[in-house]
């Protein structure tokens, strides 16, 4: 059985900071629509009008290109915003409520893209995450790793029935069984392990634990895989997609 939920993802891209989007990172996300976020951060005495007067003519030229290369790729579903802002994230989370997108993209550099490591927290959106999933991956030859960590051996068992589900759901949504594999290691520090799990994968993907994009990318454990990793890491928000106020 498969979805037939129209799932998002937001790319945020720092055009005029030189930052690009790997090919084999466009080619992943070609099955599914996407909303190409051309942002500039700017200092704070610097008025957002005065950056785009000087800016936008060269940042939209830019984003028009990288429009281009998306549809190339495949991509028949391409929208674009150019902002110019003194938040960053603030401005990812907001572009990612109004352009109701389930996912937000963490570029890094990919030079191979062939597998995906899921790093699972526990049971919350487990099934959300796996069907989105499942049309990621549509029309690619990407395998699957669900990683979970857990303290200590006595919880082996219970989490392993959940990487199980995850497989299963996956699975259900069309995407070949045998790309699929499970992962469960004992380790005191989550964060470590699924950085060292990182290392042998393309593309790390994990779940928000609440809706908020600044919240997953900047604090406690999600801050220090987002930024420990070198390699691109895709955020898939919760089902909510609800404003924290």
């Amino acid at each position: 059985m498969s979805s037939t939920r129209e799932y998002r993802v937001l790319v945020p891209v720092d055009v005029l900071g030189g930052e690009t989007v790997p090919q084999t990172v466009i080619d992943a996300f070609a099955s599914v629509p996407v909303v190409l976020l051309a942002y500039r951060e700017i200092p704070d005495q610097i008025g957002t009008d005065q950056a785009r007067d000087q800016y936008e003519r060269r940042a939209r030229a830019e984003l028009e290109e990288l429009r281009d290369v998306f549809e190339d790729a495949g991509c028949l579903d391409v929208t674009t915003r150019l902002v110019f802002t003194h938040d960053r994230l603030q401005t990812f989370e907001r572009v990612a409520l109004e352009a109701a997108c389930d996912a937000v993209v963490v570029l890094n550099p990919a030079p191979v893209l062939e597998s995906v490591l899921v790093a699972l927290r526990g049971g919350v959106n487990l099934e959300y995450i796996a069907r989105f999933l499942g049309v990621l991956l549509a029309g690619t030859d990407l395998s699957v790793t669900f990683f979970h960590v857990v303290s200590d051996e006595d919880e082996r068992d219970q989490r392993a029935e959940l990487l199980e589900t995850a497989a299963a759901t996956l699975a259900d949504t069309g995407v070949d069984r045998q790309r699929i594999d499970t992962s469960l290691v004992v380790d005191g520090s989550p964060t470590r392990a699924i950085l060292e799990a990182a290392d042998d994968h393309d593309l790390l993907v994990v779940g928000e634990s609440r809706p908020s994009v600044r919240r997953f990318i900047f604090k406690d454990r999600a801050k220090s895989l987002a930024k420990g990793t070198v390699d691109p890491v895709l955020v898939i928000r919760g089902e909510y997609l609800e404003d924290e106020t």
